[in-house]
Protein backbone atom coordinates (compact mmCIF):
# COMPACT_ATOMS: atom_id res chain seq x y z
CA UNK A 1 0.00 0.00 0.00
CA UNK A 2 2.72 2.11 0.89
CA UNK A 3 3.85 1.99 -2.71
CA UNK A 4 0.38 3.03 -4.05
CA UNK A 5 0.61 6.13 -2.02
CA UNK A 6 4.40 6.90 -3.18
CA UNK A 7 2.88 6.53 -6.47
CA UNK A 8 -0.06 8.52 -6.63
CA UNK A 9 1.48 11.32 -4.47
CA UNK A 10 4.45 11.91 -6.60
CA UNK A 11 2.29 11.58 -9.31
CA UNK A 12 0.13 14.28 -8.63
CA UNK A 13 3.20 16.61 -8.74
CA UNK A 14 4.64 15.11 -11.42
CA UNK A 15 1.48 15.16 -13.96
CA UNK A 16 2.83 18.92 -15.42
CA UNK A 17 5.60 17.99 -17.40
CA UNK A 18 2.76 16.34 -19.49
CA UNK A 19 2.37 19.63 -21.31
CA UNK A 20 6.43 19.66 -21.71
CA UNK A 21 5.78 17.32 -25.05
CA UNK A 22 6.18 19.30 -28.06
CA UNK A 23 3.42 17.45 -29.86
CA UNK A 24 0.84 18.52 -27.45
CA UNK A 25 1.41 22.39 -28.99
CA UNK A 26 2.07 21.13 -32.49
CA UNK A 27 -0.90 19.46 -32.68
CA UNK A 28 -3.53 22.00 -31.63
CA UNK A 29 -1.79 24.59 -33.41
CA UNK A 30 -2.31 21.78 -36.68
CA UNK A 31 -6.08 21.39 -35.67
CA UNK A 32 -6.70 24.91 -35.40
CA UNK A 33 -5.17 25.28 -39.17
CA UNK A 34 -7.44 22.44 -39.78
CA UNK A 35 -10.54 24.86 -39.13
CA UNK A 36 -9.14 27.48 -40.66
CA UNK A 37 -8.55 25.77 -43.99
CA UNK A 38 -12.12 23.99 -43.83
CA UNK A 39 -13.93 27.18 -43.13
CA UNK A 40 -12.03 29.03 -46.04
CA UNK A 41 -13.25 26.21 -48.58
CA UNK A 42 -16.51 26.19 -47.13
CA UNK A 43 -17.31 30.06 -47.86
CA UNK A 44 -15.91 30.15 -51.12
CA UNK A 45 -18.23 26.92 -51.91
CA UNK A 46 -21.31 28.06 -50.16
CA UNK A 47 -21.09 31.59 -48.88
CA UNK A 48 -21.17 30.36 -45.37
CA UNK A 49 -18.90 28.26 -42.80
CA UNK A 50 -20.72 25.12 -41.83
CA UNK A 51 -19.19 24.55 -38.69
CA UNK A 52 -17.08 27.16 -36.36
CA UNK A 53 -13.73 27.45 -37.04
CA UNK A 54 -12.20 26.39 -33.86
CA UNK A 55 -14.49 22.92 -34.21
CA UNK A 56 -11.34 20.31 -34.69
CA UNK A 57 -9.06 22.00 -31.66
CA UNK A 58 -12.44 21.99 -29.17
CA UNK A 59 -12.78 18.50 -29.95
CA UNK A 60 -9.08 17.46 -29.24
CA UNK A 61 -9.49 15.26 -26.16
CA UNK A 62 -12.40 13.92 -27.53
CA UNK A 63 -11.20 10.64 -26.45
CA UNK A 64 -9.69 12.15 -22.73
CA UNK A 65 -12.32 9.04 -21.13
CA UNK A 66 -10.87 6.17 -23.36
CA UNK A 67 -7.16 7.65 -22.39
CA UNK A 68 -8.11 7.52 -18.83
CA UNK A 69 -9.02 3.45 -18.87
CA UNK A 70 -6.06 2.82 -21.49
CA UNK A 71 -3.82 4.14 -18.39
CA UNK A 72 -5.56 2.31 -15.77
CA UNK A 73 -4.70 -0.96 -17.62
CA UNK A 74 -1.08 0.24 -18.79
CA UNK A 75 -0.18 0.70 -15.15
CA UNK A 76 -2.33 -2.04 -13.80
CA UNK A 77 -0.89 -4.99 -16.10
CA UNK A 78 2.74 -3.02 -16.17
CA UNK A 79 2.99 -2.56 -19.86
CA UNK A 80 6.72 -1.34 -19.58
CA UNK A 81 7.47 0.94 -22.78
CA UNK A 82 10.96 1.16 -23.58
CA UNK A 83 12.73 4.84 -23.62
CA UNK A 84 14.23 4.52 -27.42
CA UNK A 85 11.09 3.54 -28.67
CA UNK A 86 9.09 6.58 -27.05
CA UNK A 87 12.02 9.34 -28.18
CA UNK A 88 11.65 7.89 -31.72
CA UNK A 89 7.91 6.95 -32.05
CA UNK A 90 7.55 11.18 -30.79
CA UNK A 91 9.72 12.07 -33.89
CA UNK A 92 7.60 10.19 -36.49
CA UNK A 93 4.07 11.19 -34.73
CA UNK A 94 5.44 14.94 -34.75
CA UNK A 95 6.30 14.31 -38.12
CA UNK A 96 3.17 13.35 -39.50
CA UNK A 97 1.28 15.93 -38.37
CA UNK A 98 3.36 18.18 -39.46
CA UNK A 99 3.30 16.49 -43.03
CA UNK A 100 -1.24 17.62 -42.34
CA UNK A 101 -1.54 14.65 -44.29
CA UNK A 102 -3.58 13.07 -41.76
CA UNK A 103 -4.76 9.63 -44.16
CA UNK A 104 -1.35 8.13 -42.26
CA UNK A 105 -2.21 9.56 -38.78
CA UNK A 106 -2.87 6.44 -37.30
CA UNK A 107 -0.90 5.96 -34.12
CA UNK A 108 -0.10 2.79 -35.29
CA UNK A 109 1.97 3.70 -38.21
CA UNK A 110 4.46 6.29 -35.94
CA UNK A 111 4.40 2.93 -33.50
CA UNK A 112 5.41 0.38 -36.39
CA UNK A 113 8.13 2.86 -37.66
CA UNK A 114 9.11 3.43 -34.18
CA UNK A 115 9.65 -0.34 -33.79
CA UNK A 116 11.36 -0.54 -36.99
CA UNK A 117 13.44 2.17 -37.01
CA UNK A 118 14.69 0.57 -33.48
CA UNK A 119 15.27 -2.97 -35.25
CA UNK A 120 17.23 -1.14 -37.68
CA UNK A 121 19.54 0.55 -35.03
CA UNK A 122 19.82 -3.04 -33.23
CA UNK A 123 20.56 -4.80 -36.84
CA UNK A 124 23.58 -2.55 -37.37
CA UNK A 125 24.82 -1.83 -34.15
CA UNK A 126 23.67 1.59 -33.61
CA UNK A 127 23.28 4.22 -31.01
CA UNK A 128 22.57 7.76 -30.05
CA UNK A 129 23.20 10.03 -27.48
CA UNK A 130 20.36 12.92 -27.31
CA UNK A 131 20.60 15.23 -24.75
CA UNK A 132 20.39 12.80 -21.65
CA UNK A 133 19.17 9.53 -23.59
CA UNK A 134 20.68 6.98 -25.04
CA UNK A 135 18.95 5.75 -27.93
CA UNK A 136 19.79 2.09 -28.34
CA UNK A 137 18.20 -0.44 -31.33
CA UNK A 138 15.93 -2.93 -29.98
CA UNK A 139 15.33 -6.69 -31.19
CA UNK A 140 12.01 -8.01 -32.10
CA UNK A 141 12.70 -11.02 -29.97
CA UNK A 142 12.59 -8.53 -26.71
CA UNK A 143 9.53 -8.59 -24.22
CA UNK A 144 9.43 -4.68 -25.61
CA UNK A 145 7.98 -5.63 -28.59
CA UNK A 146 5.29 -7.12 -27.00
CA UNK A 147 4.09 -3.93 -24.74
CA UNK A 148 4.23 -2.09 -27.91
CA UNK A 149 2.06 -4.28 -29.80
CA UNK A 150 -0.42 -4.52 -27.21
CA UNK A 151 -0.67 -0.67 -26.82
CA UNK A 152 -0.98 -0.51 -30.40
CA UNK A 153 -3.93 -2.49 -30.78
CA UNK A 154 -5.49 -0.90 -27.92
CA UNK A 155 -5.09 2.58 -29.18
CA UNK A 156 -6.84 1.64 -33.01
CA UNK A 157 -9.42 0.23 -30.72
CA UNK A 158 -10.38 3.80 -29.31
CA UNK A 159 -9.22 5.56 -32.95
CA UNK A 160 -11.86 3.37 -34.06
CA UNK A 161 -14.46 4.31 -31.99
CA UNK A 162 -13.82 8.21 -32.32
CA UNK A 163 -14.16 7.22 -35.65
CA UNK A 164 -17.44 5.36 -35.39
CA UNK A 165 -18.69 8.43 -32.77
CA UNK A 166 -17.66 11.41 -34.30
CA UNK A 167 -16.23 11.11 -37.67
CA UNK A 168 -20.11 12.23 -39.80
CA UNK A 169 -20.37 14.66 -36.51
CA UNK A 170 -17.78 17.26 -38.10
CA UNK A 171 -17.87 16.07 -41.66
CA UNK A 172 -17.59 19.17 -43.67
CA UNK A 173 -19.03 19.14 -47.11
CA UNK A 174 -17.11 19.81 -50.46
CA UNK A 175 -18.42 21.01 -54.01
CA UNK A 176 -17.32 18.45 -56.65
CA UNK A 177 -18.10 17.88 -60.23
CA UNK A 178 -19.45 14.81 -61.32
CA UNK A 179 -18.24 13.10 -64.70
CA UNK A 180 -21.24 14.56 -66.40
CA UNK A 181 -20.28 18.41 -64.87
CA UNK A 182 -23.23 18.54 -62.47
CA UNK A 183 -21.92 19.47 -59.01
CA UNK A 184 -22.10 17.38 -56.21
CA UNK A 185 -21.43 17.23 -52.37
CA UNK A 186 -18.79 14.72 -50.85
CA UNK A 187 -17.59 15.40 -47.15
CA UNK A 188 -14.40 15.36 -45.70
CA UNK A 189 -13.60 14.69 -42.37
CA UNK A 190 -9.80 15.60 -40.98
CA UNK A 191 -9.27 15.31 -37.05
CA UNK A 192 -6.58 15.20 -34.80
CA UNK A 193 -6.99 13.51 -31.37
CA UNK A 194 -4.81 13.89 -28.16
CA UNK A 195 -4.76 10.73 -25.67
CA UNK A 196 -2.54 11.63 -22.23
CA UNK A 197 -1.83 7.67 -21.58
CA UNK A 198 -0.11 7.01 -18.36
CA UNK A 199 3.34 4.51 -19.15
CA UNK A 200 5.29 2.70 -17.24
CA UNK A 201 9.26 3.03 -18.78
CA UNK A 202 12.04 1.57 -16.94
CA UNK A 203 15.48 2.84 -15.36
CA UNK A 204 15.93 6.37 -13.64
CA UNK A 205 16.79 8.26 -16.67
CA UNK A 206 14.07 10.77 -15.54
CA UNK A 207 14.53 10.55 -11.60
CA UNK A 208 18.27 11.86 -12.68
CA UNK A 209 17.25 15.03 -14.54
CA UNK A 210 13.60 15.50 -13.21
CA UNK A 211 14.29 14.49 -9.44
CA UNK A 212 10.22 14.57 -8.90
CA UNK A 213 9.11 12.72 -11.17
CA UNK A 214 6.91 9.63 -9.78
CA UNK A 215 9.28 6.48 -9.18
CA UNK A 216 8.99 3.28 -8.11
CA UNK A 217 10.77 -0.20 -7.54
CA UNK A 218 10.07 -3.48 -8.17
CA UNK A 219 12.30 -5.73 -6.94
CA UNK A 220 15.88 -4.32 -8.04
CA UNK A 221 13.76 -2.93 -10.98
CA UNK A 222 13.53 0.88 -11.02
CA UNK A 223 10.46 2.16 -13.05
CA UNK A 224 8.89 5.73 -13.86
CA UNK A 225 5.61 7.21 -14.88
CA UNK A 226 5.38 8.97 -17.50
CA UNK A 227 1.84 10.75 -18.69
CA UNK A 228 1.93 10.86 -22.51
CA UNK A 229 0.54 12.05 -25.65
CA UNK A 230 -0.72 9.87 -28.20
CA UNK A 231 -1.43 12.09 -31.22
CA UNK A 232 -4.55 9.94 -33.73
CA UNK A 233 -4.96 11.47 -36.65
CA UNK A 234 -7.58 10.78 -39.73
CA UNK A 235 -8.74 11.93 -42.70
CA UNK A 236 -11.01 10.39 -44.97
CA UNK A 237 -14.06 11.47 -47.75
CA UNK A 238 -17.33 9.72 -48.48
CA UNK A 239 -19.54 10.75 -51.17
CA UNK A 240 -21.22 7.29 -52.37
CA UNK A 241 -22.32 6.59 -48.59
CA UNK A 242 -23.84 9.22 -46.78
CA UNK A 243 -21.52 10.41 -44.23
CA UNK A 244 -24.12 8.96 -40.90
CA UNK A 245 -23.89 5.98 -42.56
CA UNK A 246 -19.85 5.53 -44.10
CA UNK A 247 -18.06 6.51 -40.76
CA UNK A 248 -19.37 4.36 -38.22
CA UNK A 249 -19.06 1.31 -40.45
CA UNK A 250 -15.23 2.36 -41.28
CA UNK A 251 -14.79 3.02 -37.49
CA UNK A 252 -16.08 -0.48 -36.74
CA UNK A 253 -13.59 -1.59 -39.02
CA UNK A 254 -11.02 0.19 -37.34
CA UNK A 255 -11.63 -1.17 -33.55
CA UNK A 256 -11.98 -4.41 -35.29
CA UNK A 257 -8.53 -4.69 -36.07
CA UNK A 258 -7.55 -3.32 -33.09
CA UNK A 259 -8.74 -6.10 -30.68
CA UNK A 260 -7.46 -8.57 -33.14
CA UNK A 261 -3.88 -7.07 -33.03
CA UNK A 262 -3.65 -6.79 -29.36
CA UNK A 263 -5.15 -10.41 -28.83
CA UNK A 264 -2.73 -11.77 -31.12
CA UNK A 265 0.12 -9.33 -29.78
CA UNK A 266 -0.59 -10.37 -26.64
CA UNK A 267 -0.41 -14.50 -27.05
CA UNK A 268 3.22 -12.93 -28.53
CA UNK A 269 3.84 -13.27 -25.05
CA UNK A 270 5.26 -16.73 -25.63
CA UNK A 271 7.35 -15.52 -28.53
CA UNK A 272 7.88 -11.69 -29.08
CA UNK A 273 8.19 -12.01 -32.67
CA UNK A 274 4.60 -12.32 -33.34
CA UNK A 275 3.80 -9.67 -31.42
CA UNK A 276 5.96 -7.92 -33.86
CA UNK A 277 4.49 -9.15 -36.79
CA UNK A 278 0.93 -8.45 -35.42
CA UNK A 279 2.49 -4.67 -35.34
CA UNK A 280 4.30 -4.76 -38.87
CA UNK A 281 0.65 -6.16 -40.23
CA UNK A 282 -1.62 -4.38 -38.09
CA UNK A 283 -0.16 -1.04 -39.77
CA UNK A 284 -0.71 -2.77 -43.21
CA UNK A 285 -4.41 -3.81 -42.46
CA UNK A 286 -5.33 -0.40 -41.40
CA UNK A 287 -4.02 1.55 -44.23
CA UNK A 288 -5.41 -1.28 -46.49
CA UNK A 289 -8.85 -0.36 -44.80
CA UNK A 290 -8.14 3.07 -45.12
CA UNK A 291 -7.77 2.49 -49.22
CA UNK A 292 -10.18 0.09 -49.96
CA UNK A 293 -12.67 2.86 -47.94
CA UNK A 294 -11.15 5.62 -50.30
CA UNK A 295 -11.91 3.49 -53.56
CA UNK A 296 -15.06 2.59 -52.95
CA UNK A 297 -16.18 5.98 -52.52
CA UNK A 298 -14.33 7.16 -55.18
CA UNK A 299 -16.19 5.46 -57.77
CA UNK A 300 -19.90 5.04 -58.66
CA UNK A 301 -22.26 7.63 -58.25
CA UNK A 302 -22.97 10.47 -55.67
CA UNK A 303 -25.41 10.45 -52.37
CA UNK A 304 -25.92 13.77 -52.74
CA UNK A 305 -26.07 15.78 -55.83
CA UNK A 306 -28.84 17.36 -57.93
CA UNK A 307 -32.60 15.44 -58.16
CA UNK A 308 -35.01 15.92 -60.63
CA UNK A 309 -37.78 15.51 -58.10
CA UNK A 310 -36.30 17.51 -55.28
CA UNK A 311 -33.85 19.37 -54.08
CA UNK A 312 -30.67 17.48 -51.59
CA UNK A 313 -29.88 18.86 -48.07
CA UNK A 314 -26.44 18.88 -48.11
CA UNK A 315 -25.73 21.16 -44.71
CA UNK A 316 -27.79 22.19 -41.80
CA UNK A 317 -26.29 25.08 -39.91
CA UNK A 318 -26.44 24.82 -35.85
CA UNK A 319 -28.94 26.51 -34.05
CA UNK A 320 -30.69 27.67 -37.45
CA UNK A 321 -34.66 27.10 -38.13
CA UNK A 322 -33.76 24.26 -40.09
CA UNK A 323 -32.02 22.40 -37.24
CA UNK A 324 -34.95 23.28 -35.40
CA UNK A 325 -37.36 21.50 -37.74
CA UNK A 326 -35.57 18.35 -36.88
CA UNK A 327 -34.16 18.38 -40.98
CA UNK A 328 -31.44 15.97 -41.83
CA UNK A 329 -28.24 15.76 -44.44
CA UNK A 330 -29.25 13.53 -47.44
CA UNK A 331 -33.05 14.15 -47.11
CA UNK A 332 -34.97 15.44 -50.18
CA UNK A 333 -37.57 18.53 -49.99
CA UNK A 334 -40.06 17.81 -52.96
CA UNK A 335 -42.59 20.60 -52.04
CA UNK A 336 -42.31 23.86 -49.73
CA UNK A 337 -45.65 25.47 -48.74
CA UNK A 338 -47.69 23.28 -51.44
CA UNK A 339 -45.06 24.06 -54.72
CA UNK A 340 -42.83 21.01 -55.70
CA UNK A 341 -39.39 22.40 -55.95
CA UNK A 342 -36.48 21.08 -57.84
CA UNK A 343 -33.63 23.52 -57.41
CA UNK A 344 -32.52 26.02 -54.83
CA UNK A 345 -33.83 29.40 -56.42
CA UNK A 346 -37.35 27.42 -56.62
CA UNK A 347 -36.83 25.98 -53.08
CA UNK A 348 -36.15 30.18 -51.52
CA UNK A 349 -38.91 31.66 -54.06
CA UNK A 350 -41.41 29.05 -52.72
CA UNK A 351 -40.28 29.94 -48.97
CA UNK A 352 -41.26 33.51 -49.41
CA UNK A 353 -44.66 32.61 -50.38
CA UNK A 354 -46.06 32.77 -46.94
CA UNK A 355 -43.96 35.18 -44.62
CA UNK A 356 -45.06 33.80 -41.66
CA UNK A 357 -45.13 30.17 -41.85
CA UNK A 358 -42.83 27.34 -44.22
CA UNK A 359 -44.36 23.92 -44.88
CA UNK A 360 -41.72 21.41 -46.05
CA UNK A 361 -43.10 17.82 -47.54
CA UNK A 362 -39.29 16.39 -47.20
CA UNK A 363 -38.59 12.45 -48.31
CA UNK A 364 -36.30 10.45 -45.61
CA UNK A 365 -33.36 9.03 -46.16
CA UNK A 366 -35.52 5.71 -46.14
CA UNK A 367 -37.59 7.27 -48.81
CA UNK A 368 -40.51 7.77 -47.16
CA UNK A 369 -42.55 11.50 -46.45
CA UNK A 370 -42.66 13.54 -43.22
CA UNK A 371 -43.73 17.15 -42.81
CA UNK A 372 -42.25 19.91 -41.05
CA UNK A 373 -43.26 22.85 -40.45
CA UNK A 374 -41.81 26.24 -38.64
CA UNK A 375 -43.04 30.10 -38.07
CA UNK A 376 -40.49 32.57 -40.00
CA UNK A 377 -39.56 35.66 -38.04
CA UNK A 378 -38.48 38.49 -40.29
CA UNK A 379 -35.73 37.65 -42.55
CA UNK A 380 -35.80 33.77 -41.68
CA UNK A 381 -36.09 33.21 -45.11
CA UNK A 382 -32.71 34.48 -46.00
CA UNK A 383 -31.23 32.53 -43.48
CA UNK A 384 -33.26 28.99 -42.74
CA UNK A 385 -29.78 27.24 -42.45
CA UNK A 386 -29.78 24.89 -44.81
CA UNK A 387 -27.25 24.13 -47.80
CA UNK A 388 -28.80 22.68 -50.55
CA UNK A 389 -27.41 21.25 -53.88
CA UNK A 390 -27.52 23.77 -56.62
Amino acid sequence: MRIVEEIIIELAKGIGRFFLHPAIYITLLFSILIGYFRVKRERKHFRTRILWGWTEAKHLFDGYVWAIILSIISVGIGLVVPNSWLFVYSAWMILFVLLFMYQLGSAIYAMALGAVTLYIMNLYDWSFNILPWNLTGMDFFQKSIVTIAVLAGLLLIIEGILIQKHGAQNASPKLVKTPRGIEAIEYVTKRLWILPILLVIPGDAISSYIPYWPQFTLGESTFSLVLFPFVIGFQQKSRKTLAVEFFPSLGKKVWQLGIIVAVVAAVGYFMPLVSGLALILGAITRLVISYIAYKKEMSGTFAISPQSDGVMIAGVLADSPAEKMGLLIGEKIVKVNGQKVTNEQEFYEAVQINAAHCRLEVLDISGELRLRQHILFRHDHYRLGLILVR
